[in-house]
C-alpha cells in the first residue's frame, strides 16, 4: 500500500495527497480535528493496512504549502514510523519522496529504514541511478514514460529495485513485467494482480513480482 503524508497544524502525520483539501484550505493549515474523517493519521492508516507492508509517500515539497527548510515532516514521519515498529507493527516499510534532501533526512534518523527516490525523467540515466545507490537507496520509482529496458537494467546493475508510478493500463503494465520491474504503483491493484498473476504463469514455479 501506498500512502502520502503531510503535517497538520499541530505537527502530527496525516495521510493526503493533495497539499490542499477539495475546498481550498491547506492542509498544514489545519489540525487533525478541523480535517475530514476521510483523513486519518498516519499510525491509523498503518494499523487499517496491516499487515501489507506499506510505502509512505512523504508529499511536502518545495513550493507548496508550509513547507519548510528543516524538513519537519521527515522527522515526524520517522516517529510514527518508529514507534508503530515498536508497538510490534509491520515491518515492511519504505520511505519515498521527490525531495532527496527529505530522503537523506530520513537515512539520517533512521538508516535502517529503505528509501527509494521519485522522478519523472531521468536525463542522463546514469546520473540519477549512480546517485541513488550512492546515497543507500534501495529502490528507484521512475514515472512509467521514463521506465524502458536501458534504466532497469542500470538500476538492477547497482543493486536497486524499480517500481514504476502509476500504472493503470494492463498492456501497459504486461510490458513493463517484460522488463522486469520490481513493483508497479497503481490505482487498480485487482488489475494488476491479475496481469501479473498472467505474467507468471507461462514460467511453471517462478515466483510472480509483486505489485505495489
Amino acid at each position: 500500500m501506498e500512502l502520502d503524508v503531510r503535517l497538520a497544524s499541530d505537527g502530527s502525520v496525516v495521510v493526503h495527497h493533495d497539499a490542499r483539501l477539495a475546498d481550498g484550505r491547506a492542509v498544514v493549515d489545519l489540525t487533525p480535528a478541523q480535517l475530514p474523517s476521510s483523513v486519518p493519521s498516519l499510525r491509523e492508516a498503518l494499523v487499517a493496512c496491516a499487515p501489507l507492508g506499506v510505502n509512505v509517500e512523504l508529499k511536502d515539497l518545495p513550493g507548496e504549502p508550509g513547507h519548510r527548510r528543516d524538513l519537519p515532516l521527515a522527522a515526524a514521519t520517522v516517529a510514527v514510523l518508529d514507534g508503530y515498529r515498536a508497538d510490534g507493527g509491520a515491518v515492511d516499510l519504505l520511505v519515498s519522496s521527490f525531495d532527496v534532501a527529505a530522503l537523506d533526512r530520513v537515512a539520517d534518523l533512521a538508516p535502517a529504514l529503505d528509501t527509494a527516490v521519485l522522478f519523472v525523467t531521468a536525463d542522463p540515466v546514469s546520473g540519477l541511478i549512480t546517485r541513488a545507490a550512492a546515497s543507500g537507496r534501495v529502490a528507484i520509482h521512475p514515472s512509467q514514460p521514463a521506465t524502458d529496458r536501458a534504466l532497469v537494467g542500470a538500476a538492477h546493475a547497482v543493486g536497486l529495485a524499480v517500481n514504476v508510478w502509476t500504472v493503470d493500463d494492463p498492456e501497459r503494465m504486461a510490458a513493463l513485467i517484460a522488463l522486469g520491474v520490481d513493483g508497479i504503483i497503481t490505482n487498480v491493484p485487482d488489475v494488476a494482480r491479475s496481469v501479473v498473476d498472467a505474467a507468471a504463469e507461462p514460467a511453471a514455479g517462478r515466483p510472480s513480482r509483486a505489485t505495489r
